[in-house]
């Protein structure tokens, strides 16, 4: 299966505040900070596939979900985002999208859904 996208970004307000949390915040996925003047970009294995940046207002709300490659990670991410300053919005748990949805979701500092989502029932 190929990958549809290569890259997501968007603007946040405090970019110093938003670059600590998503570094804290997806590092149980194995996500980090890759590069990080102006922009931050995070991703695994050296490709950076999110990015955060400065220069410009938040355009709106968005949701995005982060792979992870088991629901221990999906626990870990959530524990870690809410320690970083995010909102709890649905703590990790099965979801009714398909059987072996297991997401959790944070409202991060600018407003943003951001969930951690594994589909496979054997990586508990």
């Amino acid at each position: 299966m190929s990958a549809i996208l290569d890259h997501f970004g968007f603007h946040v307000r405090d970019y110093a505040k938003s670059k600590a949390f998503y570094g804290k915040a997806l590092a149980p996925l194995g996500i980090s900070m890759l590069r990080g003047d102006n922009w931050g970009m995070l991703g695994r294995e050296g490709k950076p596939q999110f990015w955060i940046g400065e220069g410009g207002p938040p355009a709106g709300h968005t949701h995005i979900a982060f792979a992870a490659r088991n629901r221990e990670e999906v626990r870990q991410f959530h524990a870690a985002a809410l320690a970083a300053g995010g909102k709890d919005n649905g703590g990790p748990g099965l979801r009714p999208y398909h059987p072996n949805y297991y997401g959790a979701f944070v409202i991060d500092p600018d407003g943003h859904n951001v969930e951690a989502v594994c589909h496979d029932p054997e990586a508990a």
